[in-house]
């Protein structure tokens, strides 16, 4: 018996008059009004907004190894509460997933829990050492098929090592993805270099040691004939870089994180640990050009960065606090606050920067689709004129250091469908 969903009353991008779908074994078969079939799952959409499902490029679900801060079940169920259908999930985790056996475990992970499709991300050193290059080829013939290698979390540092990495990800088809931070600039470094941390006695991280990775990582992908994918990119300089990287017609990507579109760092005024994160918050500037450029097409995507961390590796001594932060389950809403309206981006362009641009990126096939007959039913239902108050008691990860704790955010994932399968609905996780 073919498993079949309705979802009705809803609008295709935001656009015209709302319209119904209905689901047959996971493909959207009909598209009209009125349309109704016996003994269907019914999901009502109250005339909302009708978008691909969302796909995340940058997650860290802990698994294996700090499991007392998230898992693949718990991350799974905030970013399907959050309107995802797939995320990858980085690499620096304990052990660290730098051969087969760990991709592979963390793909079966993810297919078990079934709530998103969990693409592992494999490291592109041994260790996150910086040393000598992981098995890429045997990741990505493995199970998981690994589309893209990090060490996010750690800057691949020697030039000669990434260029071959970047020759090695060429020959397979895979994306090498840099978190871009010279280290030797960062020693010490806890907050963005400016007025702010000199005022506050803490330790600066200029924006010079991101953008110098920035470029002379777009020179090495040109050389290599390669490309190349830039993690959370931060600075106005460094949209600059990717500006002339890609008027050159070097494959160069980025993303860009929500927190690092809303938040700057005025906010480290209370020394509150929960602001701290890696590269840091910079200044209002930089969030006004990380914005336009995201409008524009210079910056691909957006990635939450999501980065679950326990109570006693965040309430502490802001030098010793562990950066990172939540963001799966309030991406939308930040999206919607920061960029969306007459001069920004439309609900076309939020299915541009979360689902469609990320999925091509690491060439997703069934994901970030076009709304039409005949496609993958990956979707998902936004109210954009509800608004809701961030708790971070009530969010899904077993983690709570998010820095919207008690933000009125505007617009909300009302259902997340993946292959034609609720997953969540109005704030509730629908597992198998």
């Amino acid at each position: 018996m073919s498993e079949q969903l309705l979802i009705a009353d809803v609008r295709p991008y935001g656009e015209g008059d709302a319209v119904d779908l209905l689901v047959v074994d996971g493909v959207i078969t009909e598209i009209g009004t009125d349309l109704s079939a016996d003994g269907v799952e019914r999901v009502d959409g109250h005339g909302g907004v009708l978008l691909p499902g969302f796909v995340d490029l940058h997650t860290h679900l802990r698994e294996p190894g700090r499991e007392d801060t998230e898992t693949i079940e718990t991350g799974s169920a905030a970013a399907a509460l959050g309107g995802y259908t797939a995320v990858f999930a980085m690499a620096n985790t304990d052990p660290v997933a730098d051969s087969a056996v760990l991709t592979d475990h963390v793909w079966a992970r993810g297919q078990k829990v079934g709530l998103v499709d969990v693409h592992p991300v494999g490291a592109v050193t041994v260790g996150l050492e910086g040393t000598h290059l992981a098995e890429l080829g045997a990741m990505a013939d493995g199970v998981a098929q690994v589309k893209m290698f990090s060490d996010d979390g750690k800057c691949v540092h020697d030039p000669l090592l990434m260029r071959r990495a970047l020759e090695y990800a060429s020959g397979l088809g895979v994306l090498i993805a840099q978190h871009a931070e010279e280290p030797r600039l960062t020693v010490g470094a806890i907050a963005h270099e400016g007025p702010t941390a000199a005022r506050l006695g803490l330790a600066g991280w200029p924006r010079s040691a991101e953008e110098s990775i920035v470029a002379r990582d777009a020179i090495l992908a040109r050389d290599a004939g390669a490309r190349v994918h830039i993690c959370h990119a931060s600075t106005a300089g460094t949209v600059e870089l990717l500006r002339w990287a890609k008027a050159q017609g070097i494959a160069i990507t980025a993303e860009v994180t929500p927190h690092h579109l809303l938040l700057d760092d005025s906010r480290l005024q209370t020394y509150d640990a929960v602001n701290k994160v890696n590269p840091p918050l910079r200044e209002s500037s930089d969030c006004v050009a990380l914005r336009q450029a995201l409008v524009d097409g210079v910056i691909d995507c957006v990635a939450t960065d999501h980065a679950p961390h326990a109570e006693q590796d965040k309430c502490c001594e802001f030098a010793q606090a562990r950066p990172g932060m939540l963001g799966l389950q309030t991406a939308l809403s930040v999206i919607a606050a920061t960029v969306v309206g007459p001069d920004g981006l439309d609900w076309r362009g939020v299915a541009r920067v979360l689902s469609e641009r990320p999925a091509e990126i690491v060439g997703l096939p069934d994901q970030g689709r076009p709304i039409a007959v005949g496609e993958p039913a990956n979707l998902t239902v936004v109210d954009p004129d509800a608004e809701w108050t961030v708790s971070r008691s009530a969010l899904a990860s077993l983690s709570a250091n998010t820095p919207f704790d008690t933000m009125t955010l505007p617009a909300r994932v009302v259902a997340t469908v993946l292959r034609g399968r609720v997953t969540a609905l109005d704030g509730q996780v629908r597992y198998r």
